[in-house]
């Protein structure tokens, strides 16, 4: 099964084109990763979802995914209980759900 990260963010207003343009332009992928999307969660409120070949892809991975932070950092506002400007989280899938589109062509 592949591994995914997630990244939780509030955009500073005014400042959402800023944030998501480094993400339209990412460029050289590390080894493993398949794809990522950015999901708007609310005004302000955006989640990146990546998914790779494996955890140790993205633990691998950590120091290009700092860089491209680093280009919007100043776009995001702090979180709030000690978390800083995001709230990161990966691990392994489990369990992988397949949608009805998906189902019918198998």
């Amino acid at each position: 099964m592949s591994a995914f990260n997630v990244v939780r963010f509030r955009v500073k207003p005014g400042r959402e084109e800023e944030f998501l343009e480094p993400h339209r332009n990412i460029r050289d992928e590390p080894t493993g990763f398949r794809r990522a999307t950015v999901v708007q969660t609310g005004e302000h409120a955006y989640c990146f979802i990546g998914e790779w070949d494996a955890f140790e892809n993205i633990a691998a991975a950590r120091s290009w995914m700092i860089g491209i932070l680093d280009t919007f950092r100043d776009t995001l506002e702090d979180l709030g209980s000690g978390l800083g400007v995001t709230d990161p989280v990966s691990g392994t899938a489990v369990v992988d759900i397949a949608g009805t589109a998906e189902r019918r062509v198998a």
